[in-house]
């Protein structure tokens, strides 16, 4: 990337009409639009680009008025922080006056809007995301951020603890942006800054950095990044269930997705890291607001039973039927991934990787099969409702599971008829 770099050739989205109305719209008069951030970092890298945001030095309420006079929906989504959102054809476009920090405290930041585009840029977290490119491409850096994405190299823009004090978020999004775009090691100044100020965590909403650990856990391989997580002391911070119980499995884990088409996975690899103990996962959900579903499938694979590679087809129907098939498949699938580590030298774990590919499957495949018989049933034949009823219910259910759920309606009703008859 020597001499002039351009975005020409190399970014199809650049060429969109409705792209270009809106930068023409900004750049009259005086004034001047670029794209701004993670669409020119994207286009560098050859990665895919789904936003496009807009940087300039026209002040939010001439964006409104310029927005409605070229046609465009406005919507001020946060004009009070400089940013509006132009619709054009169904499509938004953030646009963001140029700002330069007031004032901040570590989780948020007073801006002032103005005209400079090297304060602007300054103002970002790391060099990479410190790139404009101007309507006809070409990328205009500010802080070395095109030399850092030839080497995928993640670098604050500055001081790293000046820019972390900002936002103490910094810390997570520097190794989040490692996971998805670094390369060798991390920038030393910044792991140290990292290192050295993560009590600053602990004034974060847990929303924020779940919202980051997610991202991170998204990314194609995001071992290295935990593991200079850890050797940080930021790991720890933000997840201790997986201080003592360690993220080895992680790298297994990313090497069986690679390996058998898994698409990335963070729950999945969540669970790679920490230990399956129900109150330490609930302990988990509640501190990082988890949602309900993100809540729940940590909770089913923490209390599923643990799969053993001798288990027959059937005993794996009957383990899911009677708990919960979701945390069986999770526990199916890292069990799957330590018998495939292991098999690198041990011939017997070889045929463990196997047996759980051939049950985990299964459990992919499994229908919940349905119990033929219902209270009224038992009810109709004169047992009394009551917990008589429920206790003898259970135990029919309980023959037919271990029948391979084979014995049918009549036979179930005639063996109800020989219990009741018997406790009478």
């Amino acid at each position: 990337m020597s001499g002039e770099v351009t975005l020409a050739g190399r970014a199809d989205w650049l060429a969109d009409r409705n792209l270009q109305r809106v930068l023409a719209a900004l750049s009259v008069g005086g004034e001047e639009a670029r794209i701004a951030g993670g669409a020119v970092r994207n286009s560098l890298l050859g990665e895919p680009v789904a936003d496009i945001d807009i940087a300039t030095t026209v002040l939010p309420d001439e964006t409104m008025r310029r927005g409605a006079a070229a046609g465009f929906k406005v919507v001020p989504t946060g004009a009070e922080h400089g940013t509006i959102t132009l619709v054009v054809a169904g499509k938004p476009y953030e646009v963001t006056t140029l700002r330069a920090d007031i004032e901040t405290d570590g989780r948020r930041a007073k801006v002032r809007f103005g005209r400079d585009w090297q304060a602007d840029a300054e103002r970002r977290d790391f060099t990479i995301n410190g790139l404009y490119a101007r309507a006809d491409g070409t990328v205009v850096d500010l802080v070395g951020g095109v030399a850092d994405i030839e080497s995928r190299m993640i670098r604050f823009i500055g001081d790293p603890e000046g820019r972390i004090r900002e936002d103490y978020l910094r810390i997570l999004r520097f190794f989040r942006f490692f996971a998805w775009y670094g390369k060798g090691r991390p920038d030393a100044e910044g792991l140290k800054a990292c290192a050295r100020l993560k009590d600053g965590l602990d004034g974060l909403s847990a929303e924020r950095v779940w919202s980051e650990l997610r991202k991170l856990l998204s990314a194609p391989d995001p071992s290295r990044a935990l593991l200079w997580m850890r050797q940080a002391g930021v790991l720890t911070k933000i997840l201790p269930e997986s201080e003592k119980w360690g993220i080895d499995a992680i790298h297994a884990l990313i090497g069986a997705e690679r390996d058998l088409g898994w698409p990335p996975d963070p729950m999945l690899r969540l669970e790679a890291v920490v230990p399956p103990d129900a109150a330490r996962m609930a302990a988990l959900s509640e501190r990082l607001k988890l949602s309900k579903v993100e809540s729940a499938r940590l909770a089913d694979w923490a209390v599923a039973v643990p799969p053993a590679a001798s288990w027959s087809d059937l005993a794996l129907r009957q383990a899911l039927y009677r708990g919960l098939p979701g945390g069986m498949r999770d526990r199916l699938s890292l069990s799957l991934v330590s018998a495939r580590a292991r098999a690198i030298g041990e011939t017997d774990a070889l045929l463990e990787a196997g047996a759980y590919g051939r049950l985990l499957k299964i459990a992919e495949n499994w229908g919940r099969p349905v119990f033929p018989l219902k209270g009224a049933d038992l009810a109709a034949m004169g047992v009394v409702p009551g917990p008589g009823l429920g206790r003898l219910l259970r135990s029919l259910e309980e023959e037919w599971i271990e029948s391979g759920f084979s014995l049918e309606r009549d036979a179930l009703l005639e063996r109800a008829a020989k219990l009741a008859e018997g406790d009478r």
